[in-house]
């Protein structure tokens, strides 16, 4: 086997010539920072949420789907399912 040219070898090797020369992230030397505006709508939101009342019996039930999820007693009755999707696909 005989080889010629291995200055060749830098050719194949795409991802040579990616390299920045400098901090891309710089302009006038500060760096950028990122930014998060969060609109009214979602500040809202944010206010109901955390001023809501939490209906126990609602919590409790919730609690108990979760434990039954963990243990791995839960189950879905596929019949509830396809009565509640049929009508939708049959549309």
């Amino acid at each position: 086997m005989k080889i010629n040219d291995v200055s060749r070898i830098g050719s194949v090797n795409p991802y040579r010539n990616n390299t920045p020369s400098g901090n891309q992230s710089t302009v006038n030397n500060k760096v950028k920072k990122d930014q998060v505006q969060i609109s009214e709508e979602a500040m809202k939101m944010l206010e109901n949420q955390a001023t809501a009342t939490v209906d126990p019996v609602r919590m409790k039930k919730i609690e108990q789907l979760k434990d039954a999820v963990a243990t791995g007693s839960y189950s879905v009755d596929a019949n509830l399912i396809v009565d509640k999707l049929l009508p939708y696909l049959n549309n």
